[in-house]
C-alpha cells in the first residue's frame, strides 16, 4: 500500500471511504458523510480570516514552494 502522506488526493479519498465503510458499516459510514458535509462553515469568511494579513507577493512565494507529486 502507498503511504498516506505520498498519496494523491483521489487515491487518499478512495482510502479514507474504504477504512470508513469497514470500520462502520455502510449506514455509519453514510452518518459520517452526512454529519461532515454541513459544518456551519462560511468558506468565504474564513478565507478572508486566513488571507487577509498577507500581501500578494507571499501567497505568490508560499504557492512556489508547494511540491506537486507526479502523475503515475
Amino acid at each position: 500500500m502507498t503511504p498516506v502522506e505520498q498519496m494523491s488526493d483521489k487515491q487518499f479519498k478512495e482510502y479514507t471511504l474504504n477504512v470508513l465503510a469497514r470500520e462502520l458499516g455502510p449506514l455509519g459510514m453514510a452518518r459520517y458523510l452526512r454529519t461532515q458535509g454541513s459544518q456551519g462553515t462560511d468558506y468565504t469568511r474564513d478565507r478572508q480570516k486566513w488571507l487577509d494579513h498577507l500581501t500578494f507577493d507571499e501567497i505568490l512565494e508560499q504557492a512556489r514552494t508547494v511540491q506537486i507529486p507526479e502523475a503515475k
